[in-house]
């Protein structure tokens, strides 16, 4: 298949590239509103099936309307609560809120008397609204109404979870900006530098803007038929540049490899396809099998980005393998154009196999040493990995969004000038008909003496055979009391079904379905990287070593953000405020992509050690002339993947910053402790016995193995 590409590409260059443009265009067109689109209301973390979520929604049938807070207006009281001013401010608030179709009631402390709508200075008060059980899309309009109304006018602040989610999509489009306009010229710069010319540096922003608009194209069709998140948009654009990096780098590095061997012509494209172009068949095959295991997860945020990963992926492969090589045609040498001579020759040095780059000594040095090397390596890794045993987890909320932004504000308001934030209270549902008063009334008195528990409001009936009970914990929400509590309601011993609902309760819900998917999603990726790491190398032990290798890097990167994020020990450098754990969701999402970028460095570098292997080299000369033809790749692509994805560091969202952290980190630790140390000094240890493959695999792989060749 890959030779007829490069054939193709030889005799239709224009014609490929002129289709490329065309569906470019329309991917452009198409696809580039795609960010306007994607979802941003609701609680994307949440799994839909879970009890919390079930108990919402029989709250919601019962009374027609949301079962929580949705919006809370935060009202300037300066003047006095008793002030004719503050009630007729309060009182203004809470008519236009309610004259919108989509709120169902309001809250205010006038209506019902309740003082903890009321600060403790008196300084201010709130008005609460909930939603009727509408469409998101009614609220979302309802939401921008309110924000238009109530924008100019400095003694209402608007929040509540109904603005948290658009916000945070705002914050995020916002901060997509921002690490586009950081990423692309330092991308550029260190390219130039990299590819060694000015046209080389070209081609990974080629690669990358084909990518990241034909990502977009397809993620706008699926999202009309199943909505996906706006966070899945971070993930396209730096896996999207990070990709592109990486497979024009390995496969321009290798046209030049093959420029230099037997200059221009079709046989230099067929050689760098049936190689290169291989290699990054089988990285993509890697990196799309590793997100596509976070299709295992019922949450919004998780399989988005499974989604946007695998079609980021592959697109950058179709690309790397059919739009770039036909531009590498029509170019021929001059892809080296403009370029410096003395970084021209690196190209001629490697093609003749010298033996004499800082790789090839470093690799040889460390084989000279290896078990030494292998235990010192080791240890760091796992002294940084260790710090990952004590990591504490937390969930969505306001607080993750600036300081700066009004949803934020008027959280820690309610969190720290009132008695009770109403967006963070339990709601339990409580199914009983309406003549089972009295039995509700004991369990609510039974709910009322559980250990955690501050107030509960006396049972209401809503209809459909289904009560409301209002539960106040004495701890913050998340906190483990709070979480506590939660189980404890849920295991009454009661006749009459009860269900929680609530920020505490999402969260303990999302802990639990996290947990119970975990393991499918782990053996599902350790056994496609198993079963491509075979099929490429023919070895049983090197895909082993591999799962090893990529432990021991996340288990360092998550180590680093326990110390960075969780314990808040860079929070001037990385401007964040720690919340004192990292969002839950990350460790999952940074496994899987991890996970694929390991492994795909993986392939890199075994594909060349096989390919000297299979020349006739010995072991130990195999590694080191493998590591030098693709060290410099490798560290390049890493370093330049880090710019991509490591720009979102600059995120107000501090999930996002977790993201682009961990991910540089863990990219970095691979491609340098890891493949630089590690890789040679166990390669060295192992000899022969990398290539171990019992009697019946090896018939096997010679049957239906990919190598290159």
């Amino acid at each position: 298949m890959l030779r007829s590409i490069a054939d193709l590409a030889t005799r239709r260059p224009r014609a490929i590239l002129a289709l490329t443009g065309l569906l470019f265009a329309l991917a452009v067109i198409i696809g580039g509103p795609a960010a306007g689109l994607l979802d941003t209301s609701g609680n994307p973390f949440t799994d839909p099936d879970s009890e919390t979520e079930q108990a919402r929604e029989r709250l919601e049938s019962a009374a027609g309307e949301e079962a929580g807070v949705g919006l809370i207006a935060l009202v300037d009281a300066s003047e006095g609560i008793e002030s004719s001013a503050v009630r007729d401010r309060v009182d203004s608030v809470a008519a236009t809120l309610a004259a919108d179709p989509a709120v169902a009631r309001t809250l205010t402390t006038y209506e019902t008397g309740d003082p903890a709508l009321v600060s403790r200075d008196g300084e201010s008060t709130y008005v609460a609204a909930v939603f009727a059980d509408v469409a998101d899309d009614d609220i979302d309009e309802a939401v921008e109404g309110f924000e238009a109304e109530f924008g100019a006018e400095p003694a209402v602040t608007l929040g509540g979870p109904a603005l948290a989610g658009g916000a945070v999509g705002d914050q995020v489009g916002e901060d997509i900006g921002k690490a586009e306009a950081l990423a692309f010229p330092l991308l550029f710069a260190l390219s130039l530098i990299f590819f060694r010319g000015f046209v080389a540096a070209l081609l990974p922003l080629f690669v990358g803007i084909l990518t990241i608009f034909g990502t977009f194209l397809v993620l706008r069709l699926i999202n009309a038929e199943l909505p996906l998140s706006i966070f899945a948009l971070n993930l396209v654009i730096a896996l999207g540049l990070g990709l592109a990096i990486d497979y024009s780098l390995f496969i321009v590095s290798r046209y030049r490899e093959e420029l230099a061997r037997s200059g221009a012509g079709a046989e230099a494209l067929r050689r760098t396809l049936a190689t290169a172009g291989r290699t990054v068949l089988f990285s993509t095959l890697t990196v799309a099998a590793a997100l596509a295991s976070l299709l295992l997860f019922p949450q919004q945020f998780l399989y988005s980005m499974g989604i946007g990963g695998v079609i980021v992926a592959l697109i950058a492969a179709a690309t790397s393998l059919v739009a770039l090589p036909a531009l590498l045609a029509l170019l021929g040498p001059r892809v080296n154009s403009l370029a410096p001579k003395r970084l021209r020759g690196a190209s001629e040095r490697v093609a003749r196999g010298e033996s004499t780059g800082g790789w090839y000594r470093l690799s040889r040095a460390v084989m000279r040493r290896p078990a030494l090397i292998a235990v010192l390596t080791s240890v760091l890794l796992l002294l940084l990995g260790s710090q990952f045993l004590r990591i504490a987890f937390t969930g969505f909320s306001a607080e993750n969004l600036p300081e700066t932004s009004a949803p934020r504000q008027v959280d820690d308001a309610l969190d720290e000038d009132f008695p009770t934030n109403p967006s963070s209270s339990l709601i339990v549902a409580i199914e009983a008909g309406p003549s089972a008063e009295e039995d509700v009334t004991a369990l609510g008195d039974e709910i009322a003496g559980l250990t955690g528990v501050a107030a509960v409001e006396p049972p209401r009936y809503l209809g459909a055979d289904t009560w409301r009970a209002d539960v106040v914990s004495d701890s913050e929400p998340l906190d483990d009391q709070s979480q506590e509590l939660v189980d404890a309601i849920r295991s009454l011993q009661t006749p009459l079904p009860v269900g929680v609902t609530g920020e505490t309760a999402d969260f303990v819900d999302q802990q639990s379905s996290l947990a119970s998917r975990l393991p499918l999603a782990l053996a599902v990726l350790c056994l496609t990287t198993l079963v491509l790491l075979f099929l490429l190398t023919g070895s049983l032990i090197l895909p082993i070593k591999a799962l090893l290798m990529n432990v021991l890097t996340l288990s360092a990167a998550f180590g680093l953000l326990v110390l960075i994020f969780q314990d808040g020990r860079l929070e001037g450098v990385l401007g964040y405020e720690s919340e004192g754990a990292l969002e839950s969701t990350q460790p999952v999402l940074l496994f899987a992509l991890v996970f694929g970028l390991s492994t795909d460095y993986a392939v890199f570098l075994l594909s060349r050690i096989k390919e000297a292997r299979d020349e006739g080299l010995d072991e130990t000369e195999a590694v080191a002339r493998g590591l030098e033809r693709t060290g410099r790749i490798v560290t390049a692509a890493a370093v330049l993947f880090c710019v991509a994805i490591g720009a979102f560091a600059t995120s107000q969202i501090v999930f996002i910053k977790e993201l682009g952290v961990g991910t540089a980190l863990a990219v970095i630790i691979d491609a340098t402790l890891i493949r630089a140390l590690l890789v040679p000094a166990l390669m060295a240890l192992l000899g022969k016995w990398n290539w171990w493959a019992p009697a019946p695999l090896r018939r096997l792989h010679r049957r239906v193995g990919l190598s290159e060749g």
